[in-house]
């Protein structure tokens, strides 16, 4: 480490100085923050990923929610800028005040439709098989068109035997609980790698379920040089 530089916050240190920043958010948001960030092993796997790759760069969070994990990014290092898209106003409102003074940016948008932002590395963390099964192949292409060096996704893979009839079953439960209309119906895994191979990307798919019983994987496509 040269002189005089920082040594990088750790894991715990990093989600309270995130948590932190909302601390003028609602009482569930500031519990919600640092348990996402705690308890979601999509935490770990993006920090070792940046750390592996020497930085995502410029990050287009799709979905970003509250902004927690884009700012996690930023504070780590692990992230140089970040834009988040969400389409609920309310968690893009917290975003902003949380993401103040740093080189982030939260807009509200649909991504069904929405323009997907130039981008070194493309994210989106459970949010594919949230949209409706006619959106997620035009989405898909909008992200690889934009994305320069990379996409990570963290993907409900229908695939998994019974961690796939469980996660099916419970959000099948939520959504009738929420009076969400909308099916459940997840792109495979193999279709999204092939989509984006398409596109000249070469994928790597890792589980990223440590600790639940649910079947999400971590997909990692790289641009070919």
């Amino acid at each position: 480490m040269p002189d005089g530089a920082s040594p990088p916050l750790s894991e715990k240190r990093l989600i309270e100085a995130v948590a932190a920043r909302y601390a003028g958010a609602s009482r569930f948001t500031r519990g919600y923050v640092g348990s996402k960030l705690r308890r979601d092993p999509s935490t770990a796997a993006l920090l070792a990923l940046a750390q592996r790759e020497g930085g995502l760069g410029q990050v287009a969070d799709l979905g970003c929610g509250r902004g927690q994990l884009a700012l996690a990014l930023l504070l780590s290092g692990a992230a140089s800028g970040v834009v988040g898209l969400d389409y609920e106003e309310a968690k893009v409102a917290e975003a902003r005040a949380a993401g103040a003074g740093l080189a982030a940016r939260f807009i509200r948008a649909d991504l069904t439709a929405a323009r997907v932002p130039d981008c070194d590395t493309a994210l989106m963390v459970d949010v594919l098989y949230q949209l409706p099964e006619a959106a997620q192949a035009p989405l898909l292409d909008r992200v690889a068109a934009a994305a320069r060096r990379r996409v990570v996704l963290r993907l409900f893979d229908p695939g998994r035997g019974w961690r796939s009839t469980l996660g099916m079953a419970m959000e099948r439960a939520g959504r009738a609980i929420r009076r969400d209309g909308a099916a459940v119906r997840p792109m495979p895994v193999a279709e999204v790698s092939a989509r984006l191979a398409g596109a000249g990307f070469t994928s790597e798919v890792t589980p990223c379920w440590a600790g639940t019983p649910l079947p999400n994987v971590l997909l990692v496509a790289e641009r070919a040089a």
